[in-house]
């Protein structure tokens, strides 16, 4: 595995919610290595946009605390002003946000949103920066380069959109991307040819991946590693090969119970029960997946579980797995 570009040691995200801070992400501990693709995975609600975001210092510091650290290239990005953040954003670590659409600016082409990252972060002619821009729109699949560079957002398809937004991100070639739900709304042909595009990108860059995402698919297909979030906390961690095969933890049993199969079209489809509990309702001790999972008793349950390296790489939050989802009874 490469070198660590990203570290993140207990990372806590709280939102300020009528008077009362309440925690989206929970002492969150992990890292992305070069030439890695991360993905976080979940459901809506379980923290792991909060997560991206505060690695790109983008919370409103009005609304939100942030404890513990962020390291990026031996700097704590959570310690720095946004003028110092501003000398790794862009420039070092990209983002792909979910909604190209409201990413973008609606007032600028395309061209000069690109170009826009090269005149902050460099210090190329104006012709270079021309160059460099048609260059960057070739590298990520747009053939008619310099028609699409001079339209503006809403002129542009879906998948155009989203080659643009990860043109602006790639643009400096940043040793971090981040690439938050980087195929909502997109067909299944253009998800595709995004996947196909980060791994090129990838390849050519030696740049590691945080991908958040909820679709298992685009986990199976994409990912070195994989963290699992569930109200805020990491519950399970491990390379994807081991994940996919000996998933431990009730929710990743879960998600991937509830992927449809080709080979078993007729099965009735798993639903997880209930939904993820609002931050100022979110359990404070047990397992906070365990009013979804009434099929294992409480007592089963640890009252403060921890993550726990079950075998080298593999770590698991609860011990509740250990008698019950491991004889099977996780079936509805």
């Amino acid at each position: 595995m490469g070198q660590a570009v990203l570290q993140i040691e207990g990372l806590r995200v709280s939102f300020r919610i009528r008077g009362n801070y309440y925690s989206a992400v929970d002492g969150v501990s992990l890292a992305v290595h070069r030439n890695e693709v991360l993905a976080i995975v979940g459901e809506s609600g379980c923290g792991k946009s909060a997560l991206a975001l505060s690695v790109m210092g983008l919370h409103d510091p009005v609304k939100t605390r942030l404890e513990g650290s962020v390291l990026f290239e031996g700097a704590d990005l959570l310690a720095l002003d946004r003028r110092e953040l501003n000398r790794f954003r862009g420039r070092k670590i990209g983002m792909i946000f979910q909604d190209p659409q409201s990413a973008l600016n609606p007032l600028m082409t395309a061209g000069r949103q690109i170009g826009e990252a090269l005149d902050y972060h460099t210090t190329l002619s104006a012709a270079q920066k021309k160059r460099r821009t048609l260059e960057l729109l070739r590298m990520v699949g747009i053939e008619e380069a310099e028609a699409v560079g001079g339209r503006y957002p809403h002129e542009l398809s879906g998948g155009l959109r989203q080659r643009v937004m990860i043109a602006i991100a790639i643009a400096c070639e940043p040793a971090l991307m981040i690439a938050d739900e980087p195929t909502t709304a997109l067909d299944v042909t253009i998800q595709a040819q995004i996947m196909d595009l980060l791994k090129e990108l990838q390849r050519q860059t030696g740049a590691g991946i945080m991908l958040i995402t909820h679709d298992m698919g685009v986990v199976a297909e994409m990912a070195d590693r994989v963290a699992v979030m569930y109200g805020g906390e990491l519950v399970e961690t491990a390379d994807a090969t081991t994940l996919f095969e000996r998933p431990l933890h009730p929710y990743t049993r879960s998600l991937l119970k509830s992927i449809p199969s080709l080979q078993a079209p007729d099965e009735r489809l798993h639903v997880i029960r209930g939904m993820v509990p609002p931050l100022h309702l979110m359990p404070t001790s047990g397992c906070r997946f365990q009013s979804r999972i009434d099929w294992i008793p409480v007592s089963a349950h640890e009252e403060r579980p921890q993550l726990r390296e079950v075998e080298p790489g593999h770590w698991v939050r609860c011990t509740c797995y250990r008698e019950f989802a491991l004889a099977g009874n996780d079936s509805s």
